[in-house]
C-alpha cells in the first residue's frame, strides 16, 4: 500500500515590517528548536469547504493566540519526509493579523513567539532552509499584492 501524506498548513503572517515567527519546542518531533512559522495539521474536525483554510485559522489560535484577517493568500505548497518519519504536505498562506497579542498558545510546541523582520529571519542560524525559502516567496507575494493595490 501506498505511503500517505499528512497535510500541514503555515501561515507566513506579515505586519508593520515583521512576520510572526515561533521557536519550535525542544521536544517536538520535527525540527525540534527551530524557527517556524505558525501552524499545524489539518484535522477532520475542520470545515469541509475551505479546509486548508480553516485548518491555519485554528492552528494560529491555537499556537499564538492571533486571529488573522478574512483573506488568505496562497504561497506554496511542499512536501518532505519529516524527522518520525512521515510524508507531509505542507501549504503556506501569506495572512495579516487581525487581533490578538501573540503568545505561546501551546508551551510544549512553541517554546517562544515573536515578530521578526525578513533579515533577522534570514540570518537567524535557527532558521532552517525551507523556512527561509517559504518567507522568501511569501514577501515576493506580498509586495505583488502591494503593486496591485490588494493589501
Amino acid at each position: 500500500m501506498a505511503e500517505r501524506f499528512i497535510v500541514n498548513v503555515e501561515a507566513a503572517i506579515f505586519r508593520d515590517g515583521r512576520w510572526l515567527m515561533i521557536q519550535r519546542f525542544a521536544q517536538v518531533s520535527h525540527a525540534a528548536g527551530t524557527l517556524s512559522m505558525p501552524g499545524g495539521k489539518v484535522e477532520r474536525t475542520d470545515d469541509n469547504d475551505g479546509v486548508l483554510e480553516a485548518a491555519v485559522r485554528r492552528e494560529v489560535q491555537e499556537e499564538v493566540g492571533v486571529t488573522l484577517a478574512p483573506s488568505l493568500t496562497y504561497v506554496r505548497s511542499t512536501s518532505f519526509h519529516s524527522d518520525d518519519h512521515q510524508w507531509v504536505v505542507d501549504v503556506v498562506f501569506l495572512a495579516a493579523h487581525e487581533t490578538g497579542t501573540p503568545r505561546p498558545g501551546s508551551p510544549e510546541e512553541v517554546a517562544w513567539v515573536g515578530w521578526m523582520s525578513y533579515d533577522e529571519i534570514a540570518a537567524d542560524p535557527r532558521t532552517p532552509p525551507w523556512t527561509r525559502r517559504s518567507l522568501q516567496l511569501a514577501e515576493r507575494k506580498r509586495v505583488e499584492l502591494m503593486a496591485e493595490g490588494v493589501r
